[in-house]
């Protein structure tokens, strides 16, 4: 993966031992992968999160991409009700595979 799209840890997550990674994405081969670790007791708090991720998103767009901020997370909001409406999105499950040598 190019530099250029890889994302650092914030500080303050890698200095929180209690800290816990929920989910990892990636556009690739034209369609979005992801690594996904239900952590919350509640699924709730998962929608709470990607609400959040959502703001701050049209926060992104706008200053890297000079976009109005409320229109941009209106677009973010459109896209998310789009596929919620097709209804048409099957998980499908990569097999494990594990890394590094076997002693």
């Amino acid at each position: 993966m190019k530099a250029e799209f890889e994302l650092t840890t914030p500080d303050s997550v890698a200095a929180d031992e209690q800290a816990v990674e929920i989910v990892r994405m990636w556009w690739s081969n034209g369609e979005p992968v992801m690594s996904v670790k239900p952590a919350f007791d509640d699924p709730a708090r998962f929608g709470e999160m990607l609400s959040i991720a959502a703001r701050h998103m049209a926060h992104g767009y706008a200053v890297r991409h000079g976009h109005d901020e409320k229109q941009a997370y209106n677009r973010i909001l459109q896209g998310m009700s789009e596929v919620i409406k097709a209804d048409n999105v099957r998980t499908v499950a990569e097999p494990m595979v594990q890394t590094g040598s076997v002693q």
